[in-house]
């Protein structure tokens, strides 16, 4: 069985090997998030070492996926930083292990992050991912709304530019966009 929980800073730092397993995995596999290949796994570490004083500040939060033995997904919620974005946040790096994809687990992780953030008061949630990805795929069938492709806004895995698409869910209350926004996901029938 799969349990998703939050992590803290220093829980961040605990995982750190597991997680740059699981990011060094994911950028071998061809998913663009924001590395190139080949990625040192102590780089990795390092990267996610230094999210935990971003997470214990605030600013970022990190759930894990994990299983009986190891992590199998991560997802990360970083937090608008200005004054007149405080209402909104992005998700950032969802990553499945290959071995645990197809069974629910991005999905669950999407769910997770949503039901947080609705919690704690925001309204607005947004992501990027590469164009044509199997991602794109799952933020559709959550309910994601898309918004836009941009052109070789980002190099995958190899260097090559590909085209980024965005996407955006309301997951409360926003006097300014029309009702069928309106709303939390457990409102809209969404599956928990």
């Amino acid at each position: 069985m799969t349990e998703i929980v939050p992590v803290t800073g220093p829980e961040l730092v605990t995982y750190a090997d597991e997680l740059a397993a699981l990011l060094v995995e994911t950028v071998e596999g061809g998913s663009s998030v924001g590395f190139l290949a080949p990625l040192d796994r102590e780089a990795a570490a390092d990267w996610w070492r230094r999210r935990a004083a971003l997470v214990e500040a605030g600013d970022h939060q990190v759930w894990i996926a994990r299983d009986d033995e190891r992590v199998v997904g991560t997802v990360g919620l970083v937090r608008g930083a200005l004054p007149n974005a405080r209402h909104r946040a992005e998700i950032a790096k969802l990553m499945v292990r290959p071995s645990a994809r197809g069974q629910g687990v991005g999905r669950a992780m999407l769910a997770a992050v949503e039901r947080s953030a609705a919690a704690d008061g925001l309204s607005l949630l947004v992501l990027d991912t590469e164009t044509g990805s199997l991602a794109e795929e799952l933020y559709r069938s959550a309910g994601w709304t898309e918004c836009g492709s941009i052109p070789a806004y980002a190099g995958d895995p190899s260097g090559a530019l590909k085209a980024t698409t965005f996407y955006f869910r309301v997951i409360g209350p926003l006097t300014d966009l029309a009702p069928q926004w309106a709303g939390t996901p457990d409102d809209r029938g969404d599956p928990a």
